[in-house]
C-alpha cells in the first residue's frame, strides 16, 4: 500500500554474500512452481538441519510492489521476510511467494533507485505481471501452493498459519475465506474498508482548498468502479488491481471461524478502519478475533512524532512478531 515501506527495514539484515548465485547460499530452499501456465518462485525458510523434518507451514503473502524476493548488492542480501524469522523457525517452515513474472533474484543497482522495484530493458514494469496483479489471482495461486506443498513429506498439515502485512494482508484474510486447510491468520497493517478508503484518509489528512486530493481520489474511483476490468497501468496500479484491493476485508473476516490476529500502529492511515472492524466484532459478540494495536507507530510500527514523522531508528518489528508468537502457542 505505501511504496516508502521497506527502503529503511531492508538494512535490518544481512548474509555474506560471497559468490552467492542461488536461494540456497541464502540459506532458502526453493521449489519451482507452475500456475495455469505461469512459473511460480517459492522459497522456504527452515531452521538449519531441520529442512526435512515434518512441520506445519507459516505462510507470508508478499505486500505491494514488483520486488523480486531476493535482492543483493556486494555486502550481502536484504532480507526476503521483512523480520527475524529464527524463532517463527523452530516450529514452522516459512514460505512466501514471489509476484508472477518478477526474477526471484536481482542486484540491487539494477531496480528503480526510488522504490526498489523491479523494470524490464524497456523501462516498465513487465506486462505479464500488471496483468495478474490482482487481489482474486493472488488468491488461487497461493491456495494452489499451499495444496501442493501440503503433500510433501516434510509438511505438516495439523496446522497452517497465513500471514499477511499491509496488501498482504487482503490476500491473506481471503486466502482464509477460501481455503478451509488454513487454521489461523495473521491480519497485520491492512485496512479492514480497502485500499481505496486508505487512499482518501491519507489524502484528507493532507489536502486544502486549492489541492483538494481526497476529492481528485474519489473521482479516481469512479473512474475504477465504471472500468473496473482495465489492466493499463498508466496511472500506477491498474483499475482492476485497485477495485479488487479495496473489496473491504471486513466482509471476509467476521466470516471466519478461525483464530485470527489483526495488528497494526496506531498511528497508520488504516488504524480507525481497524478500531471499526474492533468495534464491530464486539458487538457481534464474537469470541474468536484477537487485537493487537501498536500505539504510536505508523504502517510498518515506526514510532511517529507529533507531526506525524516516523523514527526509522525505533524498530518494532521484533515485538510485533514475538506478539504473533504468543497468540499462536495460546490458540
Amino acid at each position: 500500500m505505501r511504496i516508502k515501506l521497506l527502503l529503511c527495514l531492508v538494512l535490518l539484515s544481512y548474509v555474506a554474500l560471497g559468490q552467492a548465485k542461488k536461494p540456497e547460499d541464502f540459506g532458502l530452499q526453493h521449489i519451482e512452481y507452475t500456475y495455469n501456465g505461469d512459473p511460480v518462485d517459492i522459497l522456504i525458510k527452515s531452521k538449519k538441519g531441520e529442512e526435512n523434518i515434518k512441520k506445519p507451514l507459516f505462510f507470508l503473502c508478499q505486500g505491494s510492489l514488483p520486488q523480486p524476493l531476493i535482492r543483493y548488492d556486494e555486502r550481502g542480501q536484504y532480507p526476503t521476510f521483512h523480520f527475524n524469522t529464527d524463532s517463527l523457525a523452530q516450529k514452522y517452515h516459512l514460505v512466501i511467494v514471489g509476484k508472477p513474472y518478477i526474477p526471484l533474484m536481482v542486484e540491487i543497482k539494477d531496480l528503480d533507485k526510488k522504490s526498489q522495484t523491479y523494470i524490464d530493458s524497456t523501462g516498465k514494469v513487465p506486462v505479464e505481471y500488471t496483468d495478474r496483479n490482482y487481489l482474486s489471482y493472488y488468491t488461487h495461486r497461493n491456495i494452489a501452493v499451499i495444496k501442493y506443498l501440503q503433500n510433501l513429506a516434510w509438511v505438516s498439515s495439523e496446522r497452517l498459519v497465513v500471514a499477511g502485512h499491509s496488501e498482504g494482508s487482503t490476500v491473506a484474510a481471503k486466502m482464509a475465506l477460501d481455503c478451509d486447510k488454513i487454521t489461523h491468520l495473521i491480519y497485520s497493517g491492512g485496512n479492514p474498508l480497502g485500499r481505496i478508503m486508505s487512499i482518501i484518509t491519507e489524502y484528507r489528512f493532507s489536502e486544502t482548498v486549492e489541492q483538494p486530493n481526497a476529492e481528485n481520489a474519489l473521482a479516481y474511483w469512479q473512474n475504477v468502479v465504471d472500468d473496473k476490468t482495465n489492466l493499463s497501468d498508466e496511472h500506477g496500479d491498474t483499475y482492476r488491481a485497485t477495485y479488487e484491493f479495496s473489496e473491504p476485508s471486513i466482509n471476509h473476516l467476521q466470516q471466519l471461524k478461525i483464530p485470527v490476529l489483526v495488528t497494526y500502529g496506531t498511528k497508520d492511515w488504516s488504524a480507525s478502519a481497524n478500531d471499526y472492524l474492533r468495534v464491530e466484532i464486539i458487538r457481534q459478540g464474537k469470541k474468536n478475533f484477537s487485537f493487537i494495536p501498536v500505539i504510536g507507530t505508523e504502517h510498518n510500527f515506526f514510532p511517529v512524532d507529533q507531526n506525524n514523522i516516523p523514527n526509522y531508528q525505533v524498530k518494532n518489528w521484533g515485538k510485533v512478531v514475538r506478539d504473533w508468537e504468543i497468540w499462536l502457542a495460546a490458540n
